[in-house]
């Protein structure tokens, strides 16, 4: 969403919610009246938004462990390469070092 198109939609939210504030306000109801269902509005609100933020929260930990699990197995996976690659890079190296002290051997005699 473009920089514009936020600015354009938290206007019109905005001026919803103040239209709906302004309503409320001149009621014909008692201001004690009024403000109950500006609190229950505002509790109602406030546990949309909870319910949504625990959510979120859970889907996040639920992503996040699966990203755990998967860099572990890649780890692993890593590990396991490098030592296959270790074992093959040191029985060359041997073949070399014993392929040297062959040719030493020779050129000592």
């Amino acid at each position: 969403m473009s920089n514009t198109t936020g600015n354009t939609l938290f206007a019109i939210l905005a001026g919803v919610a103040i239209g709906a504030g302004i309503g409320i306000l001149y009621a014909p109801d008692k201001g004690s009246k009024t403000r109950g269902k500006l609190k229950d509005g505002f509790d109602g609100a406030k546990n949309d938004l909870q319910n949504k933020l625990d959510s979120v929260s859970l889907q996040l930990s639920d992503q996040l462990t699966t990203a755990k699990f998967d860099l572990e197995e890649t780890y692993e996976d890593l590990v396991s390469n490098m030592s296959h690659k270790t074992e093959e890079v040191i029985s060359f190296l041997e073949e070399k070092l014993a392929d040297l002290k062959r040719k030493n051997s020779k050129l000592q005699k």
